[in-house]
This record gives structure tokens, C-alpha cells and sequence, in this order.
């Protein structure tokens, strides 16, 4: 079941959920949803300096890609067929009873931007900043500023709490994230 926004609220006064800096509810809570805002780091993929990815080579994102951080008050353009990794301002902790679920912005993808490409699903006991897979499907730049909502997050309720939450996990690759990580794939087994 989605948590309502009562629920949402609910939740958050019980350490449920848990985001910090603490949101503004007046703006940021929907009927169902919390967005979440741009933060300032970015990670680029430097594709002139590789031929292509190897998602095994040992670290890959360090090879392909550079974090950038843009300050406060400046913009990040996206041009059209841009993909970047971004990160939230905020630091999310789901208990372990809960899953959440990033999704973008409406008046965003009406513009072209797209803030995930697979990865929506936030494990119970995530704790982290979520990264965001940022693209842009249309034909002409963005600007994107940090600080602005970019991303919602709803919240279901499990049918028990997990039994291996995200944050007990041996090998979770992103488990306390607090940048645009790059992939891990290389780690899998």
C-alpha cells in the first residue's frame, strides 16, 4: 500500500523515514509523495577519453567518468542526448518495513528531462543519498539549478519487515552514498 500523505507525515515523526536537511512539507509533500531536491554534485562521463564501457574493468566510473560540484545559485546544462548522474540534496533512511520508489517530475519530462533510467526501487533499509540517472531525451539544453525539486519519492508498506534489510547487507554496493557513485557493477560476482 502507498503511504498517504498523512502517512508520509506519520512516518516521518516516528523515524520511519527519515530525510535530512528536513523537508519544507508545505512545498515539498504532495497527496502521496515527497519531492526531493537537486543537490550539487554531478558525475560526467568523459566519452572522448574511452572508445567504450567495460562494466567489469576495475574502476570503470573513475576511467570514464569526473565528478563536478556546482555551487549554489549557478546552473548545470544539460544538453539534448546528455546523461549525467546526479544527487539529491537530501539523505533518505527507509525503515524496514517500508520501500520506496523514486519517479520524476512531470513538468520536468515535459521538458525532456528524465531523472531515472532503471533504477526507481530504494530497498527497505536504504540509507543514503539517492542517486539520480539524469538524461535528456529532447532537442534543446536545460538548465538545472541545485536546489530545485527534481525527483518525488513515495513509500509502500511491506507485508512483514525484511528479513535482510539494504543497510545489514554484506555486500551492498551503495549502501550510505553521499554522491553521484558511478556504477558497481564490477563488484558482482
Amino acid at each position: 500500500m502507498v503511504l498517504s500523505d498523512r502517512d508520509i507525515k506519520k512516518a516521518l515523526q516516528t523515524g520511519q523515514i527519515r530525510i535530512t536537511p528536513s523537508p519544507n512539507l508545505s512545498i515539498q509533500l504532495g497527496s502521496c509523495s515527497i519531492d526531493l531536491r537537486l543537490g550539487n554534485a554531478f558525475r560526467v562521463f568523459e566519452h572522448s577519453k574511452q572508445a567504450f564501457i567495460d562494466p567489469f574493468a576495475k574502476n570503470v566510473s573513475d576511467q570514464v567518468t569526473r565528478e563536478i560540484v556546482v555551487k549554489n545559485g549557478e546552473q548545470f546544462v544539460m544538453q539534448p542526448g546528455d546523461f549525467v548522474l546526479a544527487v539529491t540534496k537530501e539523505h533518505v533512511t527507509i525503515a524496514n518495513d517500508l520501500m520506496g520508489r523514486l519517479e520524476g517530475r512531470s513538468s520536468l519530462g515535459r521538458i525532456g528531462i528524465v531523472v531515472h533510467s532503471t533504477a526507481s526501487v530504494f530497498d527497505p533499509g536504504w540509507d543514503g543519498k539517492p542517486v539520480l540517472e539524469l538524461g535528456n531525451l529532447g532537442r534543446m539544453a536545460v538548465a538545472l539549478v541545485p536546489g530545485m525539486r527534481i525527483c518525488s519519492f513515495t513509500f509502500e508498506t511491506l507485508s512483514s519487515p525484511s528479513e535482510n534489510p539494504y543497510n545489514k547487507k554484506k555486500h551492498a554496493k551503495y549502501k550510505g552514498q553521499k554522491g553521484p557513485e558511478g556504477s558497481k557493477i564490477n563488484q558482482e560476482s
